[in-house]
């Protein structure tokens, strides 16, 4: 008789996640002709399919990565595309935003790393991030459209080029994506693969997870930092949020 030898399965990392939440629903349809009462097309509804946004869709990416995930949230918000079915192109989005309160965190905080995914929707306020970085001892990645990034200093900080033109205050790290160009950290740049791209949706909540797992892993900004990119270049090439695997990036 031989012996089998079981191989431990490696214990997933423990994320608290906090973030604003929303569900996106895309519906599909045609458009044939202008309106006789307006200038504008007219919409022919197909079928619909709904998503997580925001926050989830940061949630939904950690998890294909084998992440374990408490995810806090306020309440969720509802956008609504409409996207021609032929070309795939969105025509209007339609956003309904739920009037968000502060969430609270308690003081265990048995977690390997925090993420939050701040849209400013009201979930997220600068005293809960600085609470958290005084309670919790490990690190924090922050993905935020807030201004002062001072007040975020220790936390990991991942912002879009946009969003750093408008910002008031920097903090020590800040990554900052720049789309098919890449990300900049440190006055590092990182370059990006060209690929083909079918939505942009989603692909920094890609990031924001990607980078999250990878640095828990290696312990090495620059290697998260790569992955992170290679796992976003994996989903802007899929219509709406989509949450790559492991397989998929590497």
């Amino acid at each position: 008789m031989t012996d089998t030898v079981t191989t431990p399965q490696p214990t997933p990392f423990k994320i608290l996640l906090v973030g604003d939440n929303c569900r996106d629903v895309y519906q599909f349809g045609t458009v044939d002709r202008i309106s006789p009462e307006a200038p504008v097309p007219v919409f022919v509804a197909g079928h619909t399919e709904q998503r997580d946004g925001m926050a989830g869709n940061v949630k939904n990416n950690l998890e294909a990565l084998g992440c374990a995930v408490d995810f806090l949230f306020d309440r969720i918000s509802k956008k609504t595309r409409l996207i021609d079915s032929r070309s795939k192109q969105q025509i209007v989005r339609i956003d309904d935003d739920a009037d968000c309160h502060p969430v609270t965190v308690n003081t265990d905080l048995d977690y390997d790393a925090i993420v939050i995914s701040d849209y400013n929707k009201g979930t997220v306020s600068y005293e809960l991030i600085e609470q958290l970085r005084k309670q919790f001892a490990g690190p924090i990645f922050v993905d935020t459209k807030k201004t002062d990034l001072a007040r975020l200093e220790g936390c990991i900080v991942k912002i879009n080029q946009l969003e750093y033109n408008r910002i008031t205050s920097a903090c020590t790290d800040l990554i900052v994506t720049l789309g098919d160009q890449g990300a900049r950290w440190n006055q590092i740049h990182f370059t990006s693969k060209r690929v083909e791209v079918a939505d942009v949706c989603g692909a920094g909540d890609t990031f924001l997870a990607a980078l999250a797992y990878k640095y828990l892993v290696d312990r090495s900004m620059s290697q998260a930092i790569n992955f992170a990119i290679r796992a976003s270049a994996v989903t802007v090439q899929h219509i709406g949020n989509y949450a790559p695997t492991t397989k998929e990036i590497a």
